[in-house]
Protein backbone atom coordinates (compact mmCIF):
# COMPACT_ATOMS: atom_id res chain seq x y z
CA UNK A 1 0.00 0.00 0.00
CA UNK A 2 2.86 2.64 0.46
CA UNK A 3 3.90 2.14 -2.86
CA UNK A 4 0.07 2.73 -4.10
CA UNK A 5 0.41 5.69 -1.67
CA UNK A 6 3.76 7.39 -3.06
CA UNK A 7 2.55 6.94 -6.29
CA UNK A 8 -0.51 8.63 -5.51
CA UNK A 9 1.66 11.40 -4.36
CA UNK A 10 3.50 11.60 -7.15
CA UNK A 11 0.56 11.80 -9.58
CA UNK A 12 -0.80 14.68 -7.41
CA UNK A 13 2.41 16.61 -7.50
CA UNK A 14 3.40 16.56 -11.55
CA UNK A 15 -0.31 16.96 -11.87
CA UNK A 16 0.01 20.31 -9.54
CA UNK A 17 3.52 21.49 -11.22
CA UNK A 18 1.80 20.43 -14.62
CA UNK A 19 -0.89 23.20 -13.64
CA UNK A 20 1.83 25.46 -12.72
CA UNK A 21 3.74 25.23 -15.45
CA UNK A 22 0.98 25.92 -17.69
CA UNK A 23 0.06 29.34 -16.48
CA UNK A 24 3.90 29.97 -16.64
CA UNK A 25 3.86 28.90 -20.11
CA UNK A 26 0.84 31.56 -20.91
CA UNK A 27 2.88 34.12 -18.34
CA UNK A 28 5.72 33.79 -21.02
CA UNK A 29 3.61 33.64 -23.76
CA UNK A 30 1.85 37.16 -22.88
CA UNK A 31 5.58 38.65 -21.96
CA UNK A 32 6.48 37.75 -25.55
CA UNK A 33 3.69 39.05 -27.26
CA UNK A 34 4.17 42.70 -25.18
CA UNK A 35 7.95 41.95 -26.14
CA UNK A 36 7.01 42.04 -30.00
CA UNK A 37 5.30 45.22 -29.48
CA UNK A 38 8.23 46.91 -27.48
CA UNK A 39 10.85 45.58 -30.39
CA UNK A 40 8.34 46.69 -33.22
CA UNK A 41 7.75 50.50 -31.32
CA UNK A 42 11.08 50.80 -30.35
CA UNK A 43 12.27 50.14 -34.14
CA UNK A 44 9.63 52.41 -35.43
CA UNK A 45 10.84 55.16 -33.16
CA UNK A 46 14.28 54.95 -33.77
CA UNK A 47 13.84 54.87 -37.63
CA UNK A 48 11.60 58.23 -37.00
CA UNK A 49 14.69 59.79 -34.95
CA UNK A 50 17.78 58.64 -37.68
CA UNK A 51 15.13 60.54 -40.31
CA UNK A 52 14.35 63.53 -38.25
CA UNK A 53 18.15 63.87 -37.79
CA UNK A 54 18.81 64.10 -41.10
CA UNK A 55 16.13 66.68 -41.89
CA UNK A 56 17.17 68.66 -39.25
CA UNK A 57 21.43 68.05 -40.36
CA UNK A 58 19.88 69.39 -44.15
CA UNK A 59 17.71 71.77 -43.16
CA UNK A 60 20.82 73.43 -40.89
CA UNK A 61 23.37 73.18 -44.04
CA UNK A 62 20.62 75.18 -46.04
CA UNK A 63 20.62 77.87 -43.44
CA UNK A 64 24.37 77.69 -43.03
CA UNK A 65 24.21 78.35 -47.24
CA UNK A 66 22.13 81.10 -46.58
CA UNK A 67 24.63 82.50 -44.34
CA UNK A 68 27.23 82.49 -46.24
CA UNK A 69 25.41 84.18 -49.34
CA UNK A 70 23.61 86.75 -47.29
CA UNK A 71 27.65 87.41 -46.15
CA UNK A 72 29.11 87.88 -49.57
CA UNK A 73 26.65 89.93 -50.99
CA UNK A 74 26.61 92.09 -47.72
CA UNK A 75 29.92 92.77 -48.00
CA UNK A 76 29.54 93.41 -51.81
CA UNK A 77 26.83 95.83 -51.06
CA UNK A 78 29.17 97.97 -48.29
CA UNK A 79 32.42 97.47 -51.00
CA UNK A 80 30.45 99.33 -53.82
CA UNK A 81 28.97 101.79 -51.06
CA UNK A 82 32.43 102.84 -50.19
CA UNK A 83 33.13 103.22 -53.90
CA UNK A 84 29.92 105.46 -54.94
CA UNK A 85 32.34 108.23 -53.81
CA UNK A 86 34.88 107.82 -56.29
CA UNK A 87 32.65 106.50 -59.07
CA UNK A 88 33.35 108.71 -62.88
CA UNK A 89 29.63 110.03 -63.42
CA UNK A 90 26.33 110.29 -61.56
CA UNK A 91 24.84 107.60 -64.28
CA UNK A 92 27.46 105.30 -62.26
CA UNK A 93 26.49 106.28 -59.27
CA UNK A 94 22.93 105.59 -60.01
CA UNK A 95 23.43 102.05 -61.11
CA UNK A 96 25.84 101.34 -58.30
CA UNK A 97 22.91 102.78 -55.78
CA UNK A 98 20.14 100.51 -57.95
CA UNK A 99 22.69 97.42 -57.29
CA UNK A 100 23.53 98.10 -53.85
CA UNK A 101 19.91 98.52 -53.14
CA UNK A 102 19.09 95.15 -54.70
CA UNK A 103 21.71 93.33 -52.85
CA UNK A 104 20.14 94.78 -49.88
CA UNK A 105 16.89 93.34 -50.54
CA UNK A 106 18.42 89.93 -51.47
CA UNK A 107 20.46 90.32 -47.86
CA UNK A 108 16.86 91.05 -46.20
CA UNK A 109 15.08 88.32 -48.37
CA UNK A 110 17.55 85.90 -47.38
CA UNK A 111 16.91 86.88 -43.75
CA UNK A 112 13.51 86.40 -43.71
CA UNK A 113 11.18 85.26 -46.21
CA UNK A 114 7.54 84.13 -45.53
CA UNK A 115 6.17 83.33 -49.03
CA UNK A 116 8.67 80.76 -49.80
CA UNK A 117 9.78 80.35 -46.08
CA UNK A 118 13.41 79.63 -46.73
CA UNK A 119 14.87 82.48 -44.90
CA UNK A 120 17.24 81.97 -42.28
CA UNK A 121 14.60 82.52 -39.95
CA UNK A 122 12.48 80.24 -41.17
CA UNK A 123 14.97 77.65 -41.71
CA UNK A 124 16.09 78.06 -38.03
CA UNK A 125 12.24 77.45 -37.08
CA UNK A 126 12.08 74.22 -39.16
CA UNK A 127 15.07 73.09 -37.94
CA UNK A 128 14.79 73.51 -34.60
CA UNK A 129 10.91 71.61 -35.04
CA UNK A 130 13.01 68.46 -36.38
CA UNK A 131 15.31 68.71 -33.66
CA UNK A 132 12.41 68.84 -31.52
CA UNK A 133 10.56 65.93 -33.24
CA UNK A 134 14.40 64.01 -33.08
CA UNK A 135 14.60 64.26 -29.65
CA UNK A 136 10.79 63.18 -28.75
CA UNK A 137 11.72 60.16 -30.98
CA UNK A 138 14.50 58.78 -29.42
CA UNK A 139 13.39 59.35 -25.99
CA UNK A 140 10.33 57.19 -27.24
CA UNK A 141 13.03 55.02 -28.19
CA UNK A 142 15.17 54.40 -25.71
CA UNK A 143 12.17 53.78 -22.93
CA UNK A 144 10.67 50.98 -25.25
CA UNK A 145 14.57 49.29 -25.54
CA UNK A 146 14.61 49.63 -21.65
CA UNK A 147 10.95 47.73 -21.70
CA UNK A 148 12.19 45.14 -24.11
CA UNK A 149 15.18 44.66 -21.96
CA UNK A 150 12.61 44.09 -18.84
CA UNK A 151 10.49 41.88 -20.62
CA UNK A 152 13.26 40.00 -21.97
CA UNK A 153 14.70 39.06 -18.48
CA UNK A 154 11.12 38.27 -17.19
CA UNK A 155 10.88 35.35 -19.81
CA UNK A 156 14.04 34.54 -18.81
CA UNK A 157 13.11 34.34 -15.20
CA UNK A 158 9.73 32.33 -16.22
CA UNK A 159 11.59 29.82 -17.70
CA UNK A 160 13.99 29.40 -15.05
CA UNK A 161 11.00 28.75 -12.78
CA UNK A 162 9.73 26.14 -15.06
CA UNK A 163 12.83 24.46 -14.68
CA UNK A 164 13.74 25.02 -10.93
CA UNK A 165 10.06 25.18 -9.90
CA UNK A 166 10.53 27.99 -7.79
CA UNK A 167 7.49 29.98 -7.87
CA UNK A 168 8.80 33.16 -6.56
CA UNK A 169 10.76 33.31 -9.92
CA UNK A 170 7.11 33.56 -11.62
CA UNK A 171 6.37 36.20 -9.39
CA UNK A 172 9.28 38.05 -10.33
CA UNK A 173 9.17 37.44 -14.15
CA UNK A 174 5.73 38.83 -13.86
CA UNK A 175 6.76 42.17 -12.13
CA UNK A 176 9.26 42.81 -14.89
CA UNK A 177 6.46 41.96 -17.83
CA UNK A 178 4.79 44.69 -15.63
CA UNK A 179 7.73 47.15 -15.80
CA UNK A 180 7.96 46.46 -19.22
CA UNK A 181 4.35 48.15 -20.37
CA UNK A 182 5.16 51.09 -17.89
CA UNK A 183 8.29 51.52 -19.60
CA UNK A 184 5.95 50.91 -23.20
CA UNK A 185 3.72 53.32 -22.05
CA UNK A 186 5.71 55.88 -20.60
CA UNK A 187 7.54 55.79 -24.31
CA UNK A 188 4.05 56.15 -25.75
CA UNK A 189 2.31 58.71 -24.13
CA UNK A 190 4.79 60.55 -21.96
CA UNK A 191 8.41 60.10 -23.69
CA UNK A 192 9.80 63.23 -21.73
CA UNK A 193 8.91 62.03 -18.21
CA UNK A 194 11.35 59.91 -17.08
CA UNK A 195 14.92 60.79 -18.24
CA UNK A 196 17.27 57.97 -19.10
CA UNK A 197 20.06 59.55 -20.70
Amino acid sequence: MAGAHENLEHAEHAEHAGHSNKRIALLISVIALFLAFAETLGKSAQTEGIGLNIKASDTWNFFQAKTIRQTTLRTAAENMTADLGVAPTDEARATMTKQIEAWKSTVARYESDPAVKDGRKELRAQAEGYEHKRDEALAKYHHYEVASAALQIGIVMASAAVITGMMALAFVAGGLGVLGLVFMAIGLWAPHAVHLI
